[in-house]
């Protein structure tokens, strides 16, 4: 299936994306860092790293993690132990949903 040359996005989405480059830009130059030391350390480009920093949904989301982590943003309330320990839970948790969703195939008869 080829890519589509648009996708449609909502406007929180926009709005998310564009709020988490904003974060990222003003981490990275509170610490003093260029885009270009970033992109160093994070193994990409600074192109991406700019396209991060403008709220592109292009961007991959690891890569603007990986970003966010370069820089020292941290995105969620949790040290790294804290992290494993939520990932950990949230796992198990989903372990106990069922594997996929499907649609009712029927109407229910149920009059007793």
């Amino acid at each position: 299936m080829p890519k589509p040359e648009s996708r449609p996005t909502s406007r929180y989405a926009k709005e998310a994306a564009e709020l988490l480059g904003l974060l990222i830009r003003r981490t990275r130059i509170d610490r003093q860092m260029t885009a270009e030391e970033v992109a160093e350390r994070a193994g990409m480009s600074r192109g991406l790293v700019h396209r991060i920093e403008k709220g592109d949904l292009g961007a991959s989301i690891g890569a603007a993690f990986e970003v966010a982590s370069v820089v020292g943003l941290r995105l969620f309330d949790q040290d790294v132990r804290g992290m494993t320990l939520k990932a950990n839970e949230a796992r198990s948790v989903n372990t106990l949903l069922p594997q996929a969703v499907r649609t009712s195939t029927g109407k229910v008869n149920d009059d007793f």
